[in-house]
């Protein structure tokens, strides 16, 4: 998966964890018990495709010593949770670039959607 398709699911899931939390926010102050929320399962569902999307497939030898399974699997895992931790970094940079300027114009839903308009380009 390119870096680009990660940096737009990202994005997705940040700006789904925004309804959340205007959810969350709904139900304090109407002063209801705050209950699972019906989306909670299908953003569940986000993340893991997501995770399921960027992580490789691979096996073990049934003969692998514990320290060589654990090397295969580390082999494996590092270039994908690398790329998962630099999707959620820059995000997370530029939201608060635009935050540490003070910019009160854009906000952070805007933002977001501005982001994914601009990696949605350079993938044409």
């Amino acid at each position: 998966m390119e870096q680009n398709e990660v940096v737009l699911r990202a994005i997705g899931i940040l700006t789904q964890s925004a309804e959340w939390m205007r959810t969350a926010d709904r139900e304090a102050a109407s002063g209801t018990e705050p209950g699972a929320r019906p989306d909670a399962g299908p953003a569940a569902g986000q993340i893991g495709s997501l995770v399921a999307e960027v992580f490789p497939s691979f096996t073990v030898s049934p003969e692998a010593t514990p320290l060589e399974a654990a090397h295969s699997v580390t082999e494996a895992a590092l270039p994908p949770v690398m790329q998962l931790i630099g999707a959620f970094s820059f995000v997370f940079t530029e939201l608060a670039r635009v935050h540490d300027a003070g910019r009160t114009d854009i906000t952070s839903e805007e933002l977001l959607r501005e982001l994914a308009l601009r990696m949605s380009r350079t993938q044409e």
